[in-house]
């Protein structure tokens, strides 16, 4: 099935839902379906081949992702903070193409050699849709055909093109959400970026299930609750620094939120404290916890409102510590954990973990990495328990070899966060003569807090081995994540380095 068949039964069961922006006078199914084949028309222009959208979400950005749908081209997101000569790169790549972007990326787009572009700012882009004859007929039917292309955020090396064809999108979307299962007055916030898997996962399975979209293009938390109370919102989806801002909001202005049902979180590990926190001050609110990767079209386990509340309320140790999972595999996929030699490990037995299933891409631009049996490995180190609930321990790229000892940094960070002097901590391994490797901390104090590096180090030493208590304790005002809110370990690492060496 191809995507832009989603918006089609959609606008012909409930052609005037609002279901983009304002609630008084967003676009609906129709508007966006006639606007969705009127840019499809565009697409078409001089053969482009792909759609590439530079900006920030905006209704804009469903016209052009379904106009590409209808029109056989890949929509392209990118992100519009990348440096010129990376972003120019991918242009390059993409061309001949469809563009809408900002200004200084028009611009950018006139200057590289040999390449071809339809121009338009974001206000050009919908001018332009108005003016054009629509694409009459149905989309190709092909959901072999590439959908989106996402460019992967590269923290640990160069960045690569994940391909999910239409049939990765279609399959995540069914297996998902209910056909307009949603009620008219609900409304979901989106502030993750458009280039993100959750971006493009979040649009189609709010608008299947007919939930009223609204954008944030650019995150601030007390922004952020500002438009839920102003817009009614009933559900969210945000990335754990976002959610960690949320509560110093909240906190401070003493907001409850009334309206909020359902908030989602994910795309990196996120401390417990935050979470907890998140409970006490939004006790009507469903918190619900994905776990998925680009290449598997979001969310391949889920940890449910009723884990939430079970896990906060347990005395049992066992059900108390699943707070600090990712839940259980959707029944669409399969989720197991492998070792080096690809034995599928028992319960509580730590490895890689790999997944299957229809929405599983695994697929980049020249070359697929899944298995001849169809697993892709995701290179995430973790576990699962015997109750199936699925533990991540970041990423196998991070793990810190100190003599011959595998340690986890998501396991110290644990740790590090649960002190109640310690608001954020990330952990490197660094080169060392002795060890091969050792474990440095980055730790940002929690507000009006003090804490010395020795008493964090007797912190750690007091819940896990001594070969697990960080070398050094160093204190910043903040870690550097992007704006995905992934931690940039090879940035933190190699900063560390540098102050280490005098460079």
């Amino acid at each position: 099935m191809n995507v832009f068949m989603l918006l089609d039964m959609l606008a012909d069961a409930d052609p005037d839902r609002v279901i983009v922006g304002d609630r008084t006078g967003g676009m609906t199914y129709s508007v966006l379906r006639q606007e969705a084949r009127r840019a499809a028309s565009l697409a078409r222009t001089n053969g482009r081949r792909a759609v590439v959208y530079v900006t920030v979400a905006s209704e804009a950005y469903p016209v052009a992702l379904f106009g590409a749908a209808l029109a056989g081209t890949a929509f392209v997101p990118v992100s519009y903070r990348l440096a010129a000569r990376p972003l120019g790169a991918i242009l390059e790549e993409q061309s001949p193409a469809l563009l809408v972007a900002e200004a200084d990326v028009l611009a950018l787009g006139d200057e590289v050699a040999g390449a071809a572009f339809l121009p338009f700012d974001v206000g050009g882009f919908r001018s332009a849709v108005r003016d054009t004859a629509p694409l009459e007929g149905d989309a190709p039917d092909d959901d072999e055909l590439p959908a989106v292309l996402l460019h992967t955020s590269g923290t640990t090396g160069k960045p690569k093109v994940a391909i999910l064809r239409h049939r990765h999108l279609t399959s995540y979307v069914l297996g998902s959400v209910d056909f307009l299962s949603s009620d008219p007055g609900e409304a979901q916030l989106v502030a993750v970026p458009p280039y993100h898997i959750a971006g493009v996962a979040g649009l189609l399975t709010a608008l299947y299930s007919g939930r009223r979209i609204v954008y944030l293009p650019n995150f601030d938390a007390a922004e952020w609750v500002r438009i839920a109370r102003e817009q009614r919102i009933t559900h969210a989806m945000v990335v754990p620094t976002m959610l960690a801002r949320i509560v110093e909001v909240l906190e401070r202005t003493g907001e409850t939120l009334p309206d909020l049902r359902n908030l989602s979180y994910g795309g990196g590990r996120m401390p417990l404290a935050v979470v907890t926190r998140s409970l006490e001050l939004l006790p009507h609110v469903d918190f619900v916890n994905g776990y998925g990767l680009t290449e598997t079209t979001s969310s391949i386990a889920v940890l449910g409102p009723d884990d939430h509340r079970q896990a906060i309320a347990s005395e049992d140790p066992a059900v108390r510590r699943r707070l600090g999972s990712v839940g259980r595999p959707l029944p669409s996929v399969e989720l197991i954990a492998c070792d080096d030699s690809g034995h599928v490990l028992g319960p509580d037995e730590r490895g890689e973990l790999w997944v299957r299933g229809p929405q599983v891409s695994g697929e980049y631009s020249h070359s697929s990495v899944t298995d001849a049996n169809g697993w892709f490995h995701t290179n995430d180190a973790g576990w699962i328990d015997a109750d199936g609930y699925v533990f991540v321990d970041g990423r196998l790229d991070d793990v810190i070899v100190r003599g011959g000892e595998n340690l986890s940094p998501g396991e110290i960070e644990e740790v590090l966060t649960a002190h109640d002097a310690v608001a954020e901590a990330a952990v490197v391994g660094v080169h060392d003569n002795q060890w091969g490797e050792v474990a440095v901390a980055a730790v940002v104090a929690a507000a009006g807090r003090e804490v010395t590096e020795d008493e964090l180090k007797r912190w750690v030493a007091s819940q896990l081995r001594s070969t697990r208590v960080p070398e050094r304790v160093l204190f910043r005002e903040a870690l550097p994540y992007n704006e995905t809110g992934k931690l940039l370990r090879r940035s933190l690492r190699s900063e560390i380095m540098e102050a280490q060496h005098g460079v």
